[in-house]
Order: structure tokens, then C-alpha cells, then sequence
């Protein structure tokens, strides 16, 4: 399967973030459903594939522009909702990555993919 980045959007032209994902198709996304994948609610894309969430540390800028301007919330919203899930046994955070460079290459690689990076 061919692997390369596609742009979503999720009305988010003037906020400078660029979502991603590895399907190799270009898709748009509503916000809300960007909220339901980041918050974890929905774990799998509408061909059943499981959705892998790629996210940057909770104090990283871009990550912080993310979830403020296209998720509508403060990292420690996020956080404290994977936190939930995953002290509640019900669900798994997001995996970390510790750069752009990194969450670019996670997403290009693993099927089912999604993440953030810089609007170019």
C-alpha cells in the first residue's frame, strides 16, 4: 500500500495547522469529527481500520495552536480526557512524538494515521 501525506481540512485555512494522515487519500473532515478523533471517541475510519492518533508534547507550540484553534480547547483538556480513558481502562491516549519531523514520519508510516503539522 502506498503511503503519502494528504491534507484535511477541518475550516481550519486560516489557522496555520495542516492536518495529516497516511491513507494516501485527500479527505475532508469536519471539525467535529476531528474532536471526536483527538478526544479518542472515535477510534476507527469508516472503512474499519483503526485511526491512529499521533500528538506533540502537551507543551509543544504547535500543539497548543491545535488544540486551541482547531480543536476549540486547552491542552489540559486534552489531557485530562486521555487521562480519563486511560486511567479508566476504557481507552488509550494518543501516541507521543517529540518533533514535526517525527510526527510527519509516524504518520507517513503507519497505516490509519492522523496528526498535525505546520500549515505550509
Amino acid at each position: 500500500m502506498a503511503i503519502s501525506l494528504a491534507s484535511l481540512t477541518a475550516q481550519a485555512d486560516d489557522a496555520k495547522v495542516r492536518l495529516l494522515d497516511s491513507s494516501g487519500n485527500t479527505k475532508q473532515l469536519p471539525v467535529e469529527t476531528v474532536r471526536e478523533i483527538f478526544f479518542m471517541r472515535l477510534s476507527s475510519w469508516p472503512d474499519g481500520s483503526p485511526i491512529r492518533v499521533f500528538v506533540l508534547p502537551d507543551d509543544h507550540p504547535l500543539h497548543i495552536r491545535f488544540a486551541k484553534e482547531i480543536l476549540g480547547v486547552y491542552p489540559f483538556q486534552l489531557r485530562s480526557a486521555w487521562d480519563r480513558l486511560v486511567f479508566s481502562g476504557t481507552g488509550v491516549s494518543p501516541t507521543l512524538v517529540e518533533s514535526v519531523e517525527e510526527m510527519r514520519s509516524r504518520v507517513e508510516s503507519t497505516p490509519g494515521a492522523i496528526g498535525y503539522t505546520d500549515k505550509q
